[in-house]
């Protein structure tokens, strides 16, 4: 129950004592909204690699320098200067900074500027003006193979080829959006609306229709006489919106709609194209969340040719990740599922049969990073090490044997050279800000590139930690406690306790500060005991420590929480009448939810968004975790926090932005509505405008509200 330990970190004396450093300066709200510069951690600025070479580059001011990986030598290949001559000389505009760049072949490279793509060999020098949009064009998804540029305008979709607009959608129904990254509310990990195919020559789209969804009034008060402006939102159990995918053909300028059984309240997601762009495959999921049918269908006709995967879940099913295909593989994709219970990597080939399982184990992997030049390896990142520490791997396709290439713990990212024999390892752990390292496919360490420097150095901050606590099933809960600055273990201080403790979710981590943000070291900064847990329900656990909250949300979540909370009181220098939670949007029902639930544990409460009642969140998340108000209604009402506002015995702030699309602002007013029914007092405040968080300036006001709020009452 009281298990806990200083990771590895503690072995290299981690727990850093302000002491040591004479640090003198003190954190500012405007720094914990990164107003201030000198915070930032340090970055090499567009790292890249130039194709079928093992040298890559980086911007240094205005000027673009090339690093030979095995020498370390260095050279401007271009320059600012030189750029503007070639832009002058071909009638273009001059450029104010050098631009980022992709390199396209070992000697071009392209990049952007005021809506147009341009082709650069730096070598001759020349350049090419390849394609422009217009300045109102959204969505933009330029294919780098081609140079056509599709996006959106109004509702429609065009495309751009050779500096001429081409409306694609056209003759849609009045009430279709086209191309639209809101399908599923950008759920099952859809981002964009628009997919190219690999070569080209087919572009294809969503179109959305929830016309049949329910319109939901937001209101702008920015007018003299204040406007509604409505937005659809599908609440649990209610009406969803239908999803169809088009398929374009930009060589006859047809569109075919794929058979995806149109009229279905149904998520499409998945979309990839088979790198011969003779088929698309769509990913069919139910409404229920518990089926997954992976298609095969026709990219000329859009007909349907076979069901190649299928995937079923007493829970859900949740894919997030489009097919891999690579020419190291011909003929087969990856697909990453949670089959076995932990989210691993499979080969099939492209008839549905499955080859391999690639990686397997009792942790989840990350996403796959590439192949080396002779297709024998392939690069991944996983969390094999530990749930807080994410790892580049290398995988041997023939023998599936794995070896490990980052050697430091903590959180790596990786940039592959095209001939995987080096990368490019961006990496930070709880002693290490950030730092860029040179590392070769064995995973020797080269040279560092850029060596760490913590811009907290001379900030009184306070001393971290992670350790662990055990949950009643056995399950270890990672947590991040925070010292106070100053740390006396002769007193006892008060505590804030920040959570979130929602899916998709790690707050916890062997990273910079452990995770933290700026305001918990602001908050330890002025004398609190700071404390972050994840809980069951957040991910990069496996399966069933993330769907072991399925129906009933709010209720293990809680008592995971519990234990922190009563170890935090077993703390000699806690002072346990002396605690407050914090949290937004899942984290503010997890606020109220501790708060309401077990009264007096806590003294002050502040929650921003909150959800109060599931039955008025929208359907692709809500139902995914509780199913619909009607199958679960046990479910509901046991989360639902209106039932329990009677409990409280403390302080509490609700806080919401009036504009919120997310967590709409009928949770928080129908809260406040039951406490005045209840005769409870709960402090309550707005931010007019804001959508599901606050954000720019006004976030400092925020922070300024909540620490306020912690100090009246736990000072």
């Amino acid at each position: 129950m009281k298990k806990y330990f200083a990771l590895i970190l503690a072995l290299a004396g981690l727990m850093i004592s302000t002491s040591l450093f004479a640090q003198e300066k003190q954190l500012t709200l405007e720094d914990c909204v990164w107003m201030n510069p000198e915070l930032y951690p340090q970055r090499i600025s567009n790292p890249a690699w130039i194709p079928g070479e093992d040298t890559y580059t980086y911007k240094e001011g205005n000027n673009l320098i090339g690093v030979k990986a095995k020498s370390g030598d260095e050279e401007t290949i271009f320059t600012l200067d030189q750029l503007n001559t070639l832009m002058s000389e071909s009638g273009n505009d001059s450029i104010k900074r050098m631009p980022s760049i992709t390199w396209v072949t070992e000697t071009s490279f392209y990049f952007t500027s005021q809506n147009t793509v341009f082709i650069c060999n730096p070598f001759l020098p020349s350049i090419e003006k390849k394609n422009s949009w217009p300045k109102d064009a959204e969505n933009l998804d330029l294919n780098t193979k081609t140079f056509v540029a599709a996006y959106t305008k109004d509702n429609h979709v065009y495309i751009s080829e050779n500096n001429t607009e081409v409306l694609v959608s056209a003759g849609s129904e009045e009430g279709i959006i086209n191309g639209s990254s809101r399908v599923a509310r950008n759920e099952f990990g859809i981002s964009k609306g628009t997919f190219w195919s690999d070569n080209g020559r087919y572009l294809a789209y969503y179109k959305l229709d929830e016309s049949m969804v329910t319109d939901y009034p937001l209101v702008d008060i920015t007018p003299r006489i204040a406007e509604e402006k409505s937005t659809k939102y599908p609440m649990a159990g209610m009406t969803s919106h239908q999803v169809m995918l088009a398929i374009y053909d930009t060589e006859t300028g047809e569109t075919v709609i794929a058979d995806t059984e149109k009229n279905s309240e149904q998520y499409l997601t998945m979309i990839s194209w088979d790198p011969t762009e003779e088929y698309i495959y769509i990913g069919v999921l139910n409404r229920g969340q518990d089926h997954l049918r992976l298609n095969k269908y026709d990219a000329a006709t859009g007909a349907f040719l076979k069901t190649i995967y299928e995937e079923k879940d007493e829970e859900y099913v949740e894919p997030e990740h489009p097919l891999y295909f690579h020419d190291a593989i011909p003929g087969k994709f990856i697909l990453k599922s949670y089959r076995d219970g932990y989210d691993h990597f499979y080969l099939f080939d492209t008839n549905g049969k499955m080859l391999m399982q690639l990686t397997k184990g009792e942790w989840d992997d990350g996403e796959i990073l590439g192949f080396d030049e002779k297709g024998k390896t392939m690069f991944f990142t996983s969390r094999a090490k530990s749930p807080v520490e994410e790892h580049i791997y290398a995988l041997n396709m023939k023998t599936l044997e794995t070896l490990q290439l980052t050697p430091q713990h903590g959180m790596h990212t990786a940039i592959f050279s095209k001939t995987g024999k080096y990368f490019i390892d961006v990496y930070t752990s709880t002693d290490i800000c950030r730092e860029y390292q040179l590392i070769n496919s064995k995973g020797t360490i080269v040279r560092t590139i850029l060596e760490d420097k913590n811009p907290l150095d001379a900030y009184n901050t306070g001393s971290y930690e992670l350790l662990t606590l055990e949950a009643k099933d056995g399950s270890d809960l990672w947590c991040r406690l925070i010292k106070p600055a100053d740390f006396d273990p002769s007193k006892k201080y008060p505590v804030f306790f920040y959570v979130y403790g929602g899916p998709h979710s790690q707050l916890v981590s062997d990273s910079w500060n452990a995770g933290a943000g700026l305001f918990d070291m602001y908050m330890a900064q002025n004398g609190y005991v700071v404390f972050t847990m994840d809980n069951h329900g957040t991910n990069y656990r496996g399966a069933d420590f993330e769907q072991a909250i399925h129906r009933n949300l709010g209720v293990l979540e809680v008592e995971d929480q519990m234990i922190g909370a009563e170890y935090l009181k077993s703390l000699p220098f806690v002072d346990s009448e002396r605690m407050g939670i914090d949290g937004w949007s899942y984290g503010g029902f997890m606020t109220l939810s501790l708060m309401l639930k077990h009264p007096g544990t806590f003294k002050v409460a502040c929650a921003g968004g909150p959800v109060v009642d599931w039955k008025w969140y929208e359907i692709m998340y809500g139902e995914r975790y509780m199913d619909t108000p009607e199958e679960n209604p046990e479910g509901y009402n046991n989360a639902s926090l209106l039932n329990y506002v009677s409990n409280l015995d403390g302080h509490a702030l609700v806080i919401h932005g009036t504009m919120d699309p997310v967590v709409v602002w009928q949770h928080s007013l129908s809260l406040i509505q039951k406490s005045v029914e209840e005769g409870v007092q709960i402090d309550y405040f707005v931010y007019p405008g804001h959508e599901h968080n606050v954000r720019g300036r006004d976030r400092m006001h925020l922070y300024e509200k909540i620490s306020n709020y912690f100090d009246l009452y736990l000072k």
